[in-house]
């Protein structure tokens, strides 16, 4: 039996204690049985902000009609039949209804392989159900579920703290609060504003350190960020590609706008029947627009994504597959991509570069005690110190955030009680005012401050990653405080070592080959990163750091980020600012990252690229994931994307090739014939059948040369392309005109039969030529391609002989006209070719 509560008196969940707010929700602290989650899944939906889904099937298919010129031609077909003309408006609509089925074929079958890839990198989140912890993601989480949470996860939905320790939450985008905001459990008045709610996690926002349990009071639409997710939602920006598609449609509409008026106007003025010439023209219309080229998109992307899942590559926006392949910048951290992301520890040291065990002692302690966000230095300190952490706890805790750049704990045990800091050395000595010797002496920190910052610099310089360390005696009967964070002992240094990775020069060698430029962004000192620099072979680096950036205007930084090698000593969010100017300055960006600091980069970039161990945040950000944090995995992505991009092309080759040149043909012939060319229904199985080999081009083999570099939309290439190859194409389709009328004195269905079967060969076959740069023997198309291609024009040379033919308007054709074909189509194919060569040469010439 289905459960409820009542909603209203949630109303206000943050004025109840834990007993009532469980009571009203019917669990307990163990968590809902699984049968009561079951059933509050149904009852309340997925816990998403999404709307319906767009690729339910009924979508999908009712997607297929969405263009203006479809719609048209539907209602122009219910007039025809509305004045008596049944058959051929019949006709016209099984042809666009067969259109749009393969359409919704082609993409319901790339939506679901699209869906089964993401559950491989679903967001996910511990609860509690029957007392039993588990993983479960976070779509499936419903009202009344126990949340289990640590540093980097995302917040499922608004719930009320049950319990927590030295928890701090994210939660900028509700309140603009640049800090961390501490949480804990109790009960608030009722008139709490939402910024002051201390006992209440917001779904969206995300744990920076602590941990905590929490009961789900609301999910999905009904939460405070659903209210006003439209407004908070980071829209994705337009990709290079999906811009390049969007200018290639306005192209494609102003012709066809122009072409159907002046063709509908001038066959009025000659008296032809206005109905017949308003669906001609619509036919036009719809034979020039590549009616497919969304399925033909989507089917390429999905082949796509699924051929780079095999590489462990995981696409979660697919339209970024084309710009994976368009890239020619990648923005990376160094940790785990360059290095080994196995930090060491080489030494605890003190002012005088000496080893010393109390600053690993104390370093080990602020380690192992935080409750923050467990990350690989922490992991390398106490893999080498593991003695007094049990005889210590913790009193209190502020959190590292990037702001301050260190992390303070105070620890306690029976006789003492201290704080201890940790950080970048620059923000502890701003905290200090004296320093530790190796001999436990005290001097004034100006004393040793050129001392210590001298021993830095060697450090840095040798390659090592240095922290400073610091403490204070402190108060038992009170917690440290941010302000307090003053008037502390220097104690040491502790140095780090994170070694390249072994094939790693090999790798970014791969990168370059494929015309992709790596630049490293990291908030390591530039003397750190001139020496891994060195170490992977980049020789004399070109560095600019976090502080020249800040001087820097947007159009000086524009200038420089090209050519610098690496970004050091960056703040989260000069990240953001590093990448929109690389990307002003023409570049497909790249951007790698997997903290909690780097979602708003993840955004910016044309091309967010995380890891399935990053934090929550990060991985959301993301358009690809990596289950392989490894460059090498990231190359055998761009050629797949480079692939995708070059197939995606050939259709559009041929839509504004032969299909354009027939088209224009036909608009031409109109004017001198005293019948149509080509029937409206004529037309349209012209335009099916043509697009119909175009349905394996995800299959076709790709050119190597066609990988070698990153590939962008050009406009004005592909209107020089349609201008050349549309006008050859035109000459051809005039002289089988002439042949058909001067030679065989060809009558109206004759003339039609014989210009749809030339027409329909010499389009299928021209996308054998034009889907290569190189000569045709040199670049077979792929097995699928030939296939389909050889099946179109069998098709086509039998149905005049078909009992359907009569149906379309074809008659038999006599044999001499099919002798003229053996001589016309193989002359174009030929001077395509001349054509294709004279083209791509003068293009090199070009750039």
């Amino acid at each position: 039996m289905q459960q409820t509560f009542s909603t209203s008196s949630l109303d206000t969940f943050w004025n109840l204690d834990k007993k009532e707010a469980l009571q009203i929700l019917s669990c307990t602290e163990k968590g809902l049985p699984l049968a009561t989650a079951e059933e509050r899944l149904k009852t309340y939906g997925l816990n998403t902000l999404k709307g319906a889904a767009r690729s339910s099937p009924i979508f999908l298919f009712l997607a297929q009609f969405k263009s203006p010129l479809t719609l048209l031609l539907v209602g122009a077909a219910f007039l025809s039949m509305g004045l008596g003309d049944i058959t051929d408006a019949i006709i016209i609509l099984i042809i666009v209804l067969i259109s749009s089925c393969l359409g919704f074929w082609q993409e319901k079958g790339a939506a679901h392989a699209v869906e089964e890839l993401l559950k491989m990198v679903q967001i996910r989140c511990r609860i509690l159900r029957e007392g039993v912890e588990s993983e479960l993601p976070m779509e499936k989480i419903v009202p009344g579920d126990i949340i289990v949470l640590s540093a980097g996860d995302t917040i499922p939905g608004d719930s009320l703290l049950l319990d927590s320790r030295e928890l701090f939450i994210d939660e900028a985008a509700f309140t603009g609060e640049t800090y961390p905001v501490e949480k804990n459990a109790g009960i608030l008045p009722v008139d709490t504003p939402l910024s002051k709610r201390s006992n209440t996690l917001f779904m969206g926002a995300h744990v920076i350190s602590g941990k905590a349990s929490a009961l789900v009071i609301r999910t999905g639409r009904q939460t405070e960020y659903g209210k006003i997710s439209d407004k908070l939602r980071i829209k994705p920006p337009e990709t290079d590609f999906e811009r390049g598609i969007r200018r290639f449609g306005y192209m494609l509409m102003e012709i066809t706008l122009i072409l159907v008026f002046i063709i509908f106007a001038i066959n009025v003025l000659l008296h032809k029947p206005a109905l017949d010439s308003f669906l001609f023209s619509l036919a036009l219309a719809v034979g020039l627009t590549p009616q497919l080229l969304p399925a033909i998109i989507t089917v390429n992307l999905a082949a796509g994504a699924r051929a780079m899942a095999k590489k462990k590559v995981i696409v979660k926006r697919l339209s970024s597959i084309e710009n994976f392949g368009s890239m020619n910048i990648l923005c990376s951290d160094k940790t785990g991509t360059i290095t080994e992301g196995k930090v060491t520890i080489k030494e605890t040291l003190d002012i005088e570069g000496l080893h010393s065990e109390k600053t690993l002692q104390f370093a080990g302690l602020n380690a192992s005690l935080q409750q923050g966000f467990h990350n690989p230095i922490d992991e390398a300190i106490c893999s080498v110190y593991k003695a007094s952490a049990a005889i210590f706890t913790v009193q209190c805790e502020i959190p590292y955030d990037f702001i301050r750049k260190r992390l303070s704990v105070q620890v306690k045990n029976g006789k003492e009680n201290f704080t201890i800091t940790k950080g970048a050395l620059s923000s502890i000595l701003e905290i200090c005012d004296r320093a530790e010797t190796g001999k436990g002496e005290l001097l004034s920190i100006e004393d040793r401050r050129g001392l210590i910052i001298e021993q830095y610099r060697q450090l840095s310089a040798a390659g090592y990653r240095v922290l400073g360390v610091a403490y204070k005696m402190t108060a038992d009967d009170r917690d440290f405080t941010r302000e307090e964070e003053n008037n502390m002992i220097f104690l040491g240094f502790i140095t780090l070592f994170d070694p390249p990775k072994k094939n790693i020069q090999e790798t970014l060698h791969n990168l370059q080959q494929l015309g992709v430029q790596l630049k490293l962004i990291t908030g390591d000192n530039a003397l750190v990163a001139d020496n891994i620099a060195r170490q992977i072979g980049i020789v004399n680096p070109v560095i600019l750091t976090g502080a020249q950036l800040s001087k820097m205007s947007d159009g000086a930084l524009m200038q420089q980020a090209g050519n610098a090698d690496i970004f050091a000593e960056v703040e989260p969010n000069q990240k953001e600012r590093i990448i929109r100017c690389l990307k002003k300055a023409g570049n497909v960006v790249g951007f790698m990252g997997d903290g909690i600091n780097d979602a708003p980069a993840l955004h910016t970039a044309d091309v967010g690229i995380s890891v399935d161990a990053a934090v929550d945040v990060a991985k959301e950000a993301a358009d690809i994931v990596l289950l392989d944090q490894d460059l090498a995995v990231l190359r055998e992505g761009i050629i797949i994307g480079r692939k995708t991009f070059t197939n995606t092309m050939k259709y559009v080759f041929m839509a504004t090739s032969a299909n354009f040149g027939n088209m224009f043909s036909m608009a031409g012939a109109s004017l001198f014939l005293s019948f149509l060319p080509l029937l409206p229904k004529q037309i349209l199985l012209t335009n099916l059948l043509t697009d119909f080999p175009e349905m394996t081009i995800a299959t076709d083999r790709v050119d190597a040369a066609a990988i070698e570099k990153p590939q962008r939309w050009d406009i004005h290439f592909i209107q020089r392309f349609m201008l050349i190859f549309g006008l050859l194409s035109s000459v051809f389709d005039y002289l089988t005109f002439g042949v058909l009328l001067f030679l065989m004195k060809a009558n109206e269905k004759t003339f039609q039969t014989g210009w749809f079967v030339e027409s329909v060969i010499s389009a299928t076959l021209i996308v054998l030529v034009v889907r290569t740069t190189l000569p045709f023997l040199k670049s077979l198309p792929g097995k699928y391609l030939l296939i389909a291609t050889c099946l179109i024009v069998a098709v086509v040379l039998a149905f005049p002989l078909t009992p359907l033919a009569g149906l379309f308007g074809f008659v038999r054709l006599p044999l001499s006209f099919y002798g003229w074909m053996l001589l016309i189509i193989p002359a174009y194919l030929g001077a395509a070719e001349m054509a294709k060569r004279w083209f791509y040469r003068k293009q090199q010439k070009r750039y």
